[in-house]
């Protein structure tokens, strides 16, 4: 027996390949299937089944092709309706995979057809469970309403609890929890950046397991849930109804084009062009009124909360070699629409003659020289827990997450000094502001840290911000 948790740092999200006396399993697995593929042909492995927790909504699983090319079931719990054929598991239902068995516990709560998957070793003895978004290293699963539901957000966080005691806790504690997320997630509240523990452990720390009512216990978990991001419904309907294949995605997407031609594109299409490149080199040099969002942070993620629509055209400015790995990145949260990268990257662009654009900036220590003489406004980038715990005096906190709501309240014709904790964000929001026609912005260099150690005026929240 053999498993192994996969786990992407950037969607904080755990896949598992299963193995057993020459068979194979995939639990959540991402959108691109070669790495299961792979460690499946490595190994002489046939994979038998792909087992789904729920309809995932932060990513785009990669179930769908998956089961096309190695002939896997799919097995999604009780309740679970999709536009593919899939084996729709009954509670306690049991799977075979080499010596080792699989069974299903339907777990409904964060979602309806949210199950756990108890896997006994091949001596009969159960050794862990894979949960899904049903319990997490110290937190649970937000109750999700991104599928269309007859349900409150009381009635999910109730079954839930229920789910938990019921067919969880009572488990033999030595066993291992292998959830699908940890800590950056925003499918809990306040995951644990460990990305497996006992049962036992649990039982002992986590504020869900303790002995509660299931009045307290629901209003613990609803209370200070922030909104889902908004592709969050897109993904889970892409993961129930199916989506393109794969390979289709990287094959439209992976053409290199000299700049004539992405610029022709650009017009007559009217594509986003977006910079995944580093925010330093994003703020020296860039394409005018491309927006940055760099590959070395929670790309996918924030691209997902950002750019509203599944199906605009994309046009890429990547880092040398690293082209489709954006196309396979973007896909993984169902932006399947990019049609071409600038070969050569932005240095091509230059020695075509080209017009750039840069970042205004300032350092903390000049922002607080200015402070001393005039009065200015700054935006703080930040989520609104990180404003509220400590900020600049008189920041005005404007969440990243929802910028497409908050633009229209600022004035074109102000100056914005824009930070964040440390540069990454700052620059998204500005890239997004110039597109939309902000030119007097300035970037706080070193961001809220800096601005700490400069010995700016700093202060704390008594109650929540309010975006606005």
């Amino acid at each position: 027996m053999k498993i192994e948790q996969i786990y992407t740092g950037c969607l904080s999200q755990g896949a598992y390949f299963i193995s057993s006396e020459g068979e194979a399993a995939v639990i959540d697995p991402l959108r691109e299937t070669k790495p299961y593929l792979d460690r499946a042909e490595k190994e002489k492995l046939k994979i038998k089944y792909v087992f789904e927790t729920h309809f995932h909504a932060d990513f785009v699983s990669g179930h769908v092709d998956l089961a096309s090319k190695t002939g896997a079931s799919i097995v999604f719990g009780p309740g679970a309706d999709t536009g593919f054929s899939i084996h729709q598991g009954k509670d306690n239902e049991e799977f075979w995979v080499g010596k080792i068995k699989i069974r299903l516990l339907h777990t409904p709560g964060h979602t309806q057809e949210s199950s756990s998957f108890l896997l006994f070793d091949e001596k009969g003895k159960e050794y862990c469970i894979f949960t899904g978004d049903t319990l997490f290293i110290g937190d649970v699963g937000r109750p999700d309403l991104t599928v269309s539901t007859n349900l409150t957000q009381d009635d999910l966080a109730g079954m839930l609890y229920d789910s938990l005691r019921n067919k969880i806790m009572n488990l033999p504690p030595h066993i291992i929890v292998y959830p699908a997320h940890g800590a950056g997630s925003a499918c809990g509240k306040n995951l644990s950046k460990d990305t497996f523990d006992t049962l036992e452990n649990q039982l002992k720390v986590n504020y869900a397991l303790q002995s509660i009512s299931k009045e307290e216990f629901i209003r613990e978990v609803t209370t200070g849930i922030l909104p889902p991001p908004k592709y969050f419904p897109k993904n889970a309907a892409l993961n129930k109804s199916g989506y393109s294949s794969y390979d289709q995605v990287v094959e439209r997407g992976n053409i290199p084009l000299n700049p004539e031609d992405f610029e022709r594109l650009a017009n007559e299409t009217g594509a986003l062009i977006l910079d995944v490149r580093n925010n330093e080199a994003f703020s020296s040099s860039h394409i005018p009124n491309s927006i940055f969002i760099g590959l070395d942070g929670q790309f996918a993620p924030w691209v997902g909360a950002l750019i509203p629509d599944l199906q605009h055209a994309i046009l890429l400015v990547t880092p040398e070699g690293r082209e489709e790995e954006t196309i396979m990145r973007l896909s993984r949260v169902g932006y399947d629409n990019s049609i071409g990268f600038l070969n050569g990257g932005i240095q091509a662009w230059k020695d075509s003659g080209r017009e750039t654009s840069s970042l205004d900036a300032i350092s903390a220590d000049e922002l607080k020289n200015k402070i001393e003489k005039e009065s200015v406004k700054v935006l703080d980038v930040r989520k609104p827990g990180e404003h509220d715990a400590q900020h600049l005096s008189g920041a005005e906190n404007k969440p990243l997450d929802y910028i497409n709501d908050w633009t229209i309240n600022l004035n074109k014709n102000q100056t914005y000094f824009v930070h964040c904790a440390g540069g990454y964000r700052r620059v998204i929001a500005m890239s997004i502001l110039k597109s939309r026609g902000f030119d007097n912005l300035i970037d706080i260099k070193g961001g809220f840290a800096a601005m700490q150690k400069a010995g700016l005026p700093t202060t704390a929240c008594v109650c929540p911000s309010t975006v606005k």
